[in-house]
């Protein structure tokens, strides 16, 4: 399998962990390619606009089997303006998958907004395959995108959601999912690359980001009328937060019972998917089903294919 590995966003900090990255991949049997300005550096950034523009370009023609990250960070919302939605969709529909998160979220929206083509969230080079130790669920979870075999994804769901949600078993059908990376997300509110889905599954997940400031932004959400016009919210791993004792004990789960407050729309969590080594692989814009039995949910799209 041909894996074409591009840094789209941040500079690549830590280049051991790049390295084991492609060697993990390699000894899986794939054949991976280094997009040539993945080590670049200019600020923050792995190169300066245009040259990120340009391996986002080359990924897109280099009819790589996957075409993944080196890593996130910020810049690509940056690029907006100036990305190849064409040649991106085109390269979907030849059978390339594009997989990533975090600020890969902002690419992912502006395809689905302009051109329907369905991506995947799914991991990074550095921070998963580069890690000292890959985590084998996240691992399976890819191998099976990669593959084309992915039928769904289920979890257990928290107790403490089973008196919010709905008797029925089926609590959203044949809807579009999409979402990421919240910050991301609310940063393209008001621009042409945020999707207009209604009856949707929204996914979220977010890191470093306190609980009242993850709050504030789904209350953006929330005001653009966009929560409530979904079947179904999803919440993932909400990490690398620290509380304080101004809180007085203020935390995630006061910000889900507030958002459940505010909506008649089944709101689950504990969704395997965010910055954390364990993360399932997700076909975002495609058409999904959501069913709860008992504690545990599933995510199914076998019921169509992924390209």
């Amino acid at each position: 399998m041909h894996i074409y590995i591009y840094s789209p966003s941040g500079a690549v900090r830590d280049k051991a962990a790049l390295r084991r990255a492609i060697k993990h991949l390699g000894r899986l049997g794939h054949d991976v390619e280094l997009d040539p300005d993945a080590l670049s550096t200019k600020q923050r950034f792995a190169g300066d606009d245009q040259s990120r523009v340009l391996a986002v370009a080359r990924a897109a023609a280099s009819g790589a089997d996957v075409v993944m990250p080196t890593r996130g960070g910020y810049g690509i919302t940056r690029l907006m303006k100036h990305l190849p939605y064409k040649a991106i969709a085109a390269s979907v529909k030849q059978g390339t998958r594009w997989v990533g998160h975090s600020d890969f979220t902002a690419l992912q929206m502006g395809v689905l907004a302009k051109t329907g083509a369905v991506t995947w969230a799914g991991p990074h080079a550095c921070a998963d395959f580069g890690a000292e130790a890959v985590d084998e669920i996240m691992q399976d979870c890819w191998d099976d995108m990669a593959q084309g075999r992915g039928e769904g994804v289920g979890w257990r769901l928290p107790s403490t959601d089973i008196a919010h949600l709905p008797k029925r078993n089926m609590l959203a059908q044949e809807a579009v999912l999409w979402g990421g990376n919240l910050s991301v997300l609310c940063s393209l509110i008001g621009t042409p690359y945020l999707p207009d889905i209604e009856k949707g599954v929204l996914f979220l997940e977010d890191v470093a980001e306190h609980p009242y400031r993850i709050e504030r932004m789904l209350t953006q959400l929330f005001n653009t009328g966009l929560l409530a016009k979904q079947q179904a919210i999803v919440l993932g791993q909400f990490t690398d937060y620290t509380l304080t004792k101004h809180d007085h004990g203020f935390q995630f789960n006061t910000v889900v019972a507030w958002l459940r407050d505010q909506l008649k729309v089944p709101v689950l969590t504990g969704l395997p998917f965010g910055h954390v080594p364990t993360k399932v692989c997700l076909p975002v814009g495609h058409e999904v089903n959501l069913l709860r039995e008992e504690r545990e949910a599933f995510l199914l799209w076998a019921h169509h294919e992924t390209h």
